[in-house]
């Protein structure tokens, strides 16, 4: 329940609110000045099943902008794919839709990466070899989720058990739902390899447990920012994450891997040589701090006052 408005001046919301609807209950914050942030888009979101998907969240997140005074995005990959994707929305409404609403929406809308708040790290990040095990490491935080493409991920761990190249594996983050076949699969075939599996309640664990591995590795099929990437880059790290969606635009060139078979080739070849993997991310040439809290959220606070 939102109260009166007194001496507010800005309403604040994430873009899974349909700002427009709500606006129309309570004309009364029709006054506020309206931010919207967007840490994804419904626009392009993917489906399971090869059908026709239902488009009104899609055309929530239209009208909320339509509405909002500040459109803000968590990267320039998702105000780019909101904004080339608005005539395809629209085309499957019949109602009338003014023609320059992406001048209209382009004009109001800016990028602002999601402020994360880095931990406080015991060592030094850019002399972590001794936190490190003599065989490579791998972790996958993520959601257990078909988005974040486990199915990718295990085809590849399940090769390189099947070659007997060692490695060790952390599989962490959050199951909302069933757990996918693919990772129940993964906790019989990779018993020896896999250190831990499940979410870590404490932050402190989970950092730990990221400050103990070597390579961080993504295999989604939707991705805005990727908090979880860059929590593993910033306490150690060396990232591996698919040439497209927001990953060009974040990570360096040597990050990047093309599809399965590439991913496998790099990890194959930190297997045989995990130093090279601390060498790489110490050499890495990324400003991780870009993305803190502390840089960030003087510039939110800017836009709010």
């Amino acid at each position: 329940m939102i109260p009166e408005v007194t001496t507010e001046k800005v309403l604040f919301c994430s873009s899974v609110l349909n700002l427009a609807e709500m606006v129309g209950m309570r004309p009364d914050l029709s006054k506020l000045k309206k931010i919207i942030y967007f840490h994804e888009n419904q626009l392009i979101y993917p489906v399971r099943e090869i059908k026709k998907r239902d488009i009104q969240y899609s055309y929530n997140q239209i009208t909320s902008s339509l509405t909002a005074d500040v459109i803000l995005f968590n990267s320039h990959f998702n105000r780019n794919t909101f904004l080339d994707n608005l005539k395809s929305v629209l085309k499957m409404i019949p109602d009338f839709s003014p023609k320059n609403l992406r001048l209209i929406l382009e004009k109001k809308s800016s990028v602002l990466y999601f402020p994360i708040h880095f931990p406080v790290l015991p060592f030094n990040t850019h002399l972590y070899d001794s936190a490190k095990s003599d065989i490579l490491t791998i972790v996958w935080p993520h959601r257990w989720e078909f988005d974040k493409g486990p199915d990718d991920f295990f085809e590849v761990m399940f090769r390189l058990k099947k070659e007997n190249i060692p490695f060790k594996l952390l599989i962490l983050g959050e199951c909302f739902n069933e757990i996918p076949k693919v990772i129940i699969e993964a906790k019989t075939i990779l018993k020896e390899e896999l250190i831990h599996s499940g979410y870590l309640k404490e932050k402190e664990d989970y950092f730990e447990a990221l400050s103990k591995s070597h390579v961080a590795v993504s295999t989604s099929k939707h991705e805005f920012f990727g908090v979880a990437m860059l929590e593993a880059v910033y306490c150690g790290c060396f990232p591996l994450v698919p040439n497209d969606l927001v990953y060009p635009e974040i990570y360096p060139a040597s990050c990047l891997y093309t599809d399965v078979k590439s991913l496998y080739a790099k990890l194959k070849s930190y297997c045989a040589n995990p130093k090279q993997a601390i060498d790489d991310r110490n050499n890495l040439n990324m400003d991780i701090c870009q993305y803190s809290a502390e840089r960030l959220v003087p510039k939110f606070l800017k836009i709010l006052s």
